[in-house]
């Protein structure tokens, strides 16, 4: 076995290497033993730390959603910043973790692996998000910069669903770009046709708006 060289404890080793071969394999299909040998350490070690395996994934779990609701407090922001305001700095979480997280990061396949996963921490992170895109469709309506639909409610969640896809469908749209969508080079492709579509609809032209206090093409005035 090798030794632990960094800084950190063999708890935050054995946590950082199960979240890798979680996000890559699925929880499901790592074992105590694989999770030891990739953390150097013994299965035995594993066990006398976090009882389980369950009680590991959990604690990565609570490590995820940890970090992620330290990149959601940037999106809101203490100004309350919209999630999907255009004229936000930030725009959207793909935007956020493309900006901070380095390429190799298993946090956005993880995030994946939660969100489809039948478990609390799934549903709690979808239902904090969820909870921002209805607060971020609001104020934008508020400020005229979006209509709320028929069913403002459906609205919110269809807006999440199509940022979500970046993560869930994050290997199939590569496939298609030939891009990653979480590199910068794949947001500054996606972020642009996005936010024209929130602004003027699928009829938009490139790189324009809906006008100032009219909702975009479709919508009731």
């Amino acid at each position: 076995m090798r030794s632990i060289s960094d800084d950190r404890t063999a708890r935050a080793v054995i946590r950082d290497e199960a979240l890798r071969l979680f996000s890559e394999r699925g929880p499901e299909a790592v074992t105590v033993r694989q999770i030891a040998t990739a953390a150097g350490v013994s299965a035995g070690l594993v066990v006398h730390h976090f009882g389980s395996k369950d009680g590991l994934r959990e604690e990565v779990d609570q490590y995820v959603l940890a970090t992620f609701e330290a990149m959601l407090a940037e999106l809101t922001g203490e100004g309350g910043a919209d999630l999907l305001d255009p004229q936000a700095q930030t725009g959207s979480l793909s935007e956020v973790m493309a900006r901070h997280l380095p390429a190799e990061s298993p946090l956005p396949g993880y995030l994946r692996c939660l969100l489809l996963s039948d478990t609390e921490a799934g549903r709690l992170l979808f239902r904090r998000l969820y909870g921002l895109s209805t607060a971020a469709l609001a104020g934008l309506t508020q400020a005229g910069l979006a209509a709320p639909g028929r069913d403002p409610a459906a609205r919110a969640a269809f807006l999440l669903a199509n940022d979500l896809a970046l993560f869930l469908l994050r290997d199939r749209i590569a496939d298609v770009l030939g891009t990653d969508p979480l590199s910068a080079e794949g947001m500054a492709r996606w972020a642009p046709e996005m936010l024209s579509i929130y602004a003027g609809g699928l009829t938009a032209a490139p790189g324009t708006d809906a006008p100032e206090g009219e909702p975009p093409e479709g919508e009731p005035s």
